[in-house]
């Protein structure tokens, strides 16, 4: 990973397993970024992208305590920011209209991660 590669970057972190929501957000950190969140539910997630601002990234676990964090990710899609997916799931879980979107699988390789979010937010300022 290159260090500070996320420089500035403000993404919100979704992501129910306190563990790995933490050791996410100090990676992203590590990078540069300034994390919003831990949200560890889709109610959390909500309030946080309704009251955080202006959002440039975001990485969504697929599933917070049962529910799916669509409502979140729709809502992304709408307003152009950039994401990427974390899942214990197969991809195929994924609905249709997502299936662009990147996705790493769990336990989630931190470097592949950034890798992933970073390739997203270069995507989303080409389009």
């Amino acid at each position: 990973m290159v260090e500070r590669a996320l420089f500035g970057y403000r993404v919100l972190v979704v992501e129910d397993e306190f563990m790995l929501a933490e050791d996410l957000s100090q990676e992203l950190a590590d990078a540069g970024a300034i994390v919003i969140g831990p949200a560890q539910s889709l109610e959390r997630a909500v309030e946080l992208l309704s009251t955080s601002g202006g959002l440039d990234a975001a990485v969504l676990d697929v599933n917070l305590h049962g529910e799916p964090v669509y409502p979140v990710a729709d809502t992304l899609v709408e307003r152009h920011i950039p994401f990427v997916f974390t899942t214990g799931y197969d991809r195929s879980v994924l609905p249709v209209r997502f299936k662009s979107i990147g996705c790493c699988a769990k336990p989630v390789d931190m470097t592949k991660l950034l890798e992933a979010l970073q390739s997203a937010i270069e995507i989303s300022r080409r389009a």
